[in-house]
């Protein structure tokens, strides 16, 4: 994969250098976004290297402001009734998809609609499984075209959405792009081919127009968007780079004028020589590994437990990334909204010394079956990134003292997620960033599988399929909770009890690794590490 890393590489650097020598359509921002995007489709998206392109060509009823906080969009107004149940969404006059179509409410009822169906098949659905009948729909208790659906228009420019409960964080949850609506008269003339180049269209500040697999993603300022004569920047190309150390290198060669991420060990580079460029910030997301709990023996709590307290967590940031991403115990992150009176869980190994810890580990292991002499043997993966692979030898040296014997394995991003959401791991690396700030956004990950009509387990984002009876009745049970100090407590025993069992391994909190230029202005820090170019101008 290495090898596989650097071709592309080079064959990216060609491709940039021919096309910064020819762009001339006006000011030009070149951003390195990461893995290539499986799909800009948002409805079957699943990160932010592709919520970063489709951020920018969709925009939903709500929308983000620089600080990444919900504002107006596609929606001029709204009003909500008194008992927090009935939303009534204004569109503003004029909107149109970038072909000239007039945006209407019957495109976002068509685009809840098609989120839900299962034929869909959307990963992130259940972000807006506060509309009624969201979840009926998802599971096939509901049929797609229910006149029960929680969502309706009423008009081509009023759009009814109907909660199951009130929901404080559902603005919120509108500017995630599972949210968005999608062109109903391109999909049903087209199909799954929408989102081709030659087919797309959107209602956001930019248009995609051109697409290269492996090397960027080109958008160019759209003529139809409402806000257009605000919008400073004239094309955005979203360029496939996961070689950091190449990136960093075509940053400070002047190619790039936004890195998304880069070497843990540059970061004091940039803050040493680069004053001002580099934007270390802390935000709401969790790097952690999850442990494929349908395995034995993985699916003996104790085992897990082994694996998880034997990480000497607070070496991570400082010494083997050299960026400061702060230790985590927990899985909600610190600073979520709607959490307040819950006392931050902290397990009770916390009070053992690092040594002590691994004792415990060892002495688990061994009731287990497994010593250094007769090791556990497993299979770590992570998606290509040197951070991640710094962090899976670093892990799988730990575990050698414990009787762990780990193989590393590292895929592409997309590549990675599929094994993951497969199954066909034994421990592997994820990370979440929140959609918005809620502790239900990183609870439901550890939700149990909702069972198709097929008879098959969905089983999400819960990769590591973490099932409990308990764990689900509470959250369940919060999601339905009007009083916010009781939803709180609901929300905090369940990530009490999920931790308690290892449901998985945090291991830290995510700092924001960006460099920016000083040509670039309007990127501001925010606890979404959510940019969207509309917001940013640049000086040549």
């Amino acid at each position: 994969m290495r090898i596989t890393s650097v071709l592309k590489a080079a064959a990216t650097a060609g491709a940039l250098s021919l096309l910064m020598a020819s762009t001339a359509l006006g000011v030009t921002l070149n951003t390195m976004n990461g893995s290539e995007p499986g799909t800009l489709d948002p409805h079957k998206a699943s990160g932010d290297w592709q919520n970063r392109i489709i951020g920018d060509y969709i925009e939903g009823l709500m929308a983000e402001d620089a600080k990444a906080a919900p504002i107006p969009g596609q929606a001029e107004s709204y009003t909500l009734s008194e008992d927090g149940l009935v939303y009534t969404f204004k569109l503003r006059d004029g909107i149109q998809w970038s072909d000239g179509t007039p945006v209407t409410a019957a495109d976002f009822e068509f685009a809840f609609r098609r989120l839900f169906n299962p034929a869909t098949a959307s990963e992130y659905a259940y972000l807006q499984y506060p509309i009624k009948g969201g979840s009926e729909i998802a599971e096939g208790t509901m049929t797609p075209d229910s006149a029960d659906f929680g969502v309706k228009a009423i008009d081509d420019k009023t759009l009814e959405i109907t909660l199951e409960a009130p929901t404080p964080y559902f603005l919120d949850a509108l500017t995630h792009y599972t949210a968005y609506p999608v062109p109903k008269h391109v999909i049903e003339a087209k199909g799954d081919a929408w989102t081709n180049v030659e087919n797309i269209v959107g209602n956001g500040p930019f248009k995609v127009t051109e697409w290269v697999p492996g090397n960027y993603v080109k958008s160019v300022k759209s003529d139809t968007y409402y806000d257009k004569d605000n919008v400073k920047i004239d094309e955005v190309l979203y360029y496939v780079q996961d070689d950091l150390a190449a990136a960093f290198n075509r940053y400070r060669a002047g190619e790039y004028d936004i890195l998304t991420d880069l070497p843990a060990d540059q970061q004091k580079i940039v803050t040493d020589t680069m004053p001002g460029e580099g934007r270390f910030a802390p935000f709401q997301g969790i790097h952690y590994y999850v442990i494929n709990q349908e395995k034995a023996p993985f699916d003996n709590v104790n085992v897990r437990k082994a694996l998880s307290i034997s990480i000497n967590r607070e070496i991570i940031g400082p010494d083997i990334w050299g960026s400061g991403e702060p230790a985590a115990y927990a899985w909600v992150p610190p600073g979520t909204g709607n959490y307040e009176g819950v006392t931050p869980y902290t397990p009770e190994y916390i009070e053992l010394t690092y040594e002590e810890r691994v004792a415990e580990a060892k002495k688990l292991m061994a009731e287990a079956g497994y010593t250094p002499e007769n090791p556990l043997k497993l299979q770590l993966r992570y998606n290509t990134n040197d951070n991640h692979q710094n962090l899976a030898i670093a892990i799988s040296a730990m575990w050698q003292e414990i009787g762990v014997q780990a193989e590393l394995f590292n895929a592409e991003t997309p590549v990675h997620y599929d094994a993951l959401r497969a199954g066909d791991f034994d421990v592997g690396r994820a990370g979440w960033l929140n959609d918005y700030s809620d502790p239900s956004n990183t609870l439901e990950l550890l939700k149990s599988g909702t069972k198709q009509a097929d008879g098959t387990i969905n089983w999400g984002n819960n990769y590591g399929r973490y099932s409990n009876e308990t764990v689900d009745k509470l959250v369940t049970d919060a999601a339905s909770e009007q009083d916010l100090a009781v939803r709180a407590k609901l929300l905090g025993d369940a990530e009490k009890l999920a931790m308690d069992e290892f449901a998985a391994i945090p291991l830290v909190w995510y700092l924001a690794s960006n460099v920016v230029k000083p040509s670039v202005q309007g990127f501001e820090d925010n606890a979404k590490d959510t940019h969207r170019t509309r917001w940013l101008s640049k000086t040549e």
